[in-house]
């Protein structure tokens, strides 16, 4: 009840502060943060509140005109610049910021717009790519598999299109298509973005996966870890990581990254766990998530693979 009746008052004085911290800095809230805040996930995430919090119509309306442009996949690089121009425009207008007193706010502002904006349309296209499902009817999709195959076992060429040979990487049975079911094609590529970007990373990590003790299913895994990626974004708290890692507007690639680097640590973690058999997955991936979810509290964090050799 006290935290609600907080809350409420705290709703109340808010435009108050805001007006008296105007009048002492001779600046809005927008500008102290991109002044105040460093650049990746820290400013991004304040910029992010202080707009959600906005009750100006036009900042509303700037909100609702962004999430609709990227919730339609809207950002390229060809829209990109008139979308993050008009964006800034607004802004430079509602809140009276002379762009000329300021020069740097707009570059800071810009940058949070886009990685701000940038993730939302990632999230859509990822769902969009998770409920696609795989269908041996499409020659792209059988194009995929196959590449998988021959990243992941250069010097082993497939029998036929359904075989046991699909076990060797991981798959269930004799098709790997039924194991893609929930995940649909974004699993697949994950797993071939992993195998292409990261081949010494994923040799290791598939070599781990046929040990006699601590072995695994490397494509199930690397399935199960595409839905706690898939998890990790939708409830926003791969945005640190993306936020930080982020050079340029974030697409489909900071995503399979982020995959990589969730992929090569489970696998540490497995090891370092010493499973009895497979059947602790669940906890251990559970307990793996937890650890991901800790890193990712820390505004500043910033995921990247150390690949590091070992004689398990």
């Amino acid at each position: 009840m006290f935290v609600y009746i907080w809350s409420l008052v705290c709703w109340y004085l808010r435009p108050f502060v805001k007006w008296l911290l105007r009048q002492t800095t001779q600046m809005c809230e927008l500008q102290r943060i991109c002044y105040g805040q460093p650049s990746g996930a820290p400013r991004a995430f304040a910029v992010e509140e202080s707009l959600r919090r906005s009750r100006d119509a036009n900042i509303r309306t700037l909100i609702a005109y962004l999430n609709d442009i990227a919730d339609q996949r809207g950002i390229s690089t060809k829209t990109e610049r008139k979308i993050l121009e008009e964006a800034i425009r607004t802004v430079l207008v509602t809140k009276r910021i002379n762009p000329t007193a300021h020069p740097d706010f707009a570059k800071s502002f810009g940058k949070c717009i886009e990685l701000i904006w940038g993730y939302r349309q990632l999230c859509v296209e990822c769902e969009e790519l998770r409920r696609t499902p795989y269908s041996t009817d499409n020659p792209e999709h059988e194009q995929l598999l196959l590449k998988l195959w021959n990243l992941l076992m250069p010097y082993e060429p497939l029998d036929a299109r359904v075989t046991k040979q699909w076990q060797e990487i991981g798959f269930q049975g004799d098709d790997p298509k039924t194991d893609f079911r929930g995940m649909g094609i974004l699993g697949l590529e994950n797993l071939i973005y992993f195998a292409q970007e990261y081949p010494s990373a994923a040799t290791h990590v598939l070599s781990h996966s046929t040990h006699p003790r601590y072995g695994y299913a490397f494509a199930i895994v690397g399935i199960n870890l595409t839905s706690m990626a898939l998890k990790l974004l939708r409830d926003g708290s791969a945005k640190t990581h993306i936020y930080n890692s982020s050079k340029t507007l974030p697409t489909i690639r900071a995503f399979h990254q982020f995959y990589c680097y969730l992929f090569y640590e489970f696998d540490g973690f497995w090891i370092e766990s010493k499973p009895s058999n497979m059947m602790e997955f669940s906890s251990i991936q559970e307990k793996f998530e937890n650890s991901i979810r800790m890193a990712l509290a820390n505004p500043s964090t910033v995921f990247r693979i150390n690949l590091a050799v070992d004689n398990i």
